[in-house]
C-alpha cells in the first residue's frame, strides 16, 4: 500500500481526488500539499525521506491528499465568498471520503495529526480547529491563516467567516471556546527569510495568528526560525525532522 495512489469520490460530484499513504504503522498524519498541489508532492519534495526513520520504525504513517485549490482559493476570477463556498465541498470530501478511508486503513478511528506547508498549513490548522474531535493536533509550516489577504474581492459573508481561522477564532467564546481549549494544540512554524513575508504573508500572518491564539487561551506554540530560512521545501524538511519526533 505504501506510495499507492487511491482515488476517493468527491461528494455530490462526478469527480475524485487522490490520497497516498506512506508507512504501515504509527501515528496517522493527514498531509495537505502546498497551493494547488497533489498528494505526490510531499514525497517528491523530500518530506518523507526527511523523517524516513520514523516511517521505517513504525512511529508515523502519512496520508497525503490532493488539494482542490485551483478550483477554490487559487481561482482569482471568483470572489472570496465564492471561493469559500467551493472550499466547503473540499471539506465535505475530507469528512465523508478521506477520514473514513483512513479509519478503514487503520482498523478503526484514531486521532490524526494534520500537517501542511504554505497554503497546506492553512488547511491543516483550519481542519484541526473545525474537526478537533478527529485531528486535535495541527502542524502548520509557513502558513497564512487569513484568507481575506489572498487577493480577495467582493463582499464577505458566512462562508468566508467560517472558512477563515482569523475570523472565527476571534469570534470564539463560551462553551465552544472552552472545548477548543481543552482539545486543540497548534504548532506554527515560520522562517524570516525569502518569500516568508512577500508574497506569501506567512510571517506576519503566523505572528498575528499566534497572538490571537494567545488572547483566546488556545494551546499553541510559535517556532520562529531565522532570517536565512526561506519559504521552500528544504527548510520544511528540516522543520519537520526537528518537530515531528516528539509527537509520535
Amino acid at each position: 500500500m505504501d506510495g499507492h495512489r487511491v482515488e476517493l469520490p468527491v461528494p455530490g460530484r462526478d469527480a475524485s481526488l487522490g490520497v497516498i499513504r506512506y508507512g504501515h504503522y504509527g501515528r496517522p498524519v493527514l498531509v495537505f500539499p502546498s497551493e494547488a498541489g497533489r498528494a505526490e508532492d510531499f514525497a517528491n519534495n523530500g518530506m518523507v525521506e526527511a523523517v524516513r526513520t520514523l516511517v521505517d520504525d513504525g512511529r508515523i504513517s502519512f496520508f497525503c491528499v490532493d488539494s482542490a485549490d485551483r478550483y477554490t482559493w487559487s481561482d482569482n476570477s471568483l470572489s472570496t465568498e465564492e471561493r469559500a463556498q467551493r472550499n466547503h465541498l473540499y471539506t465535505r470530501w475530507l469528512e465523508e471520503s478521506v477520514v473514513p478511508w483512513i479509519g478503514d486503513q487503520l482498523g478503526g478511528p484514531e486521532p490524526l495529526i494534520s500537517l501542511g506547508v504554505s497554503m497546506g498549513a492553512y488547511h491543516a490548522v483550519h481542519f484541526t480547529l473545525t474537526h478537533a474531535e478527529v485531528a486535535p493536533l495541527a502542524l502548520g509550516l509557513s502558513g497564512n491563516y487569513d484568507v481575506s489577504s489572498w487577493h480577495g474581492w467582493g463582499e464577505r459573508g458566512d462562508a468566508t467567516y467560517f472558512a477563515n481561522p482569523t475570523d472565527y477564532v476571534a469570534g470564539m467564546h463560551g462553551d465552544h471556546l472552552d472545548w477548543i481549549r481543552s482539545r486543540v494544540s497548534l504548532l506554527l512554524v515560520v522562517g524570516q527569510g525569502a518569500y516568508e513575508t512577500h508574497p506569501t504573508g506567512a510571517l506576519p500572518s503566523s505572528l498575528a495568528f499566534a497572538k490571537l491564539l494567545e488572547l483566546k487561551g488556545i494551546p499553541h506554540q510559535l517556532d520562529l526560525w531565522g532570517n536565512d530560512v526561506a519559504h521552500d521545501w528544504p527548510w520544511w524538511q528540516r522543520q519537520l525532522a526537528h518537530h515531528l519526533p516528539r509527537f509520535c
